[in-house]
């Protein structure tokens, strides 16, 4: 079990990596694979490796497409507000802006009957 948790993290690991490594060597090419859903695919696996239920993999993939939405005013956000306010600040007001959306979204899809918090 112990081998398994730290292959599990050692690959989630190095695909963070990965895409710090390439997004040095170029802004498009580290985004385009950070945009890749590469940590949901590997979640996905584990679960099914780790033998869950159909129900609760699907279940995953869904929340994951809901969860998404809410997050992508902040990949805007971001580059306008970092040459003027610095890296944490930027961060911590994106952030800030994630968790609003993502409040917001909510209470919208609530109408719609999904339910996310």
């Amino acid at each position: 079990m112990t081998a398994w948790l730290i292959t599990k993290y050692f690959i989630t690991a190095a695909v963070v990596v990965l895409i710090s490594e390439l997004a040095k060597r170029s802004d498009r090419l580290g985004g385009f694979v950070a945009a890749l859903p590469l940590v949901t695919f590997l979640a996905l696996i584990w679960l099914y490796i780790e033998g869950q239920p159909e129900e609760k993999i699907a279940n995953h993939a869904w929340y994951t497409f809901w969860y998404v939405l809410p997050t992508l005013p902040m990949f805007l956000l971001f580059p306008m507000l970092l040459p003027r306010l610095g890296f944490w600040p930027t961060l911590l007001a994106s952030v800030a802006v994630t968790v609003i959306c993502f409040g917001l979204f909510a209470l919208l899809m609530r109408r719609f009957g999904v339910e996310l918090l």
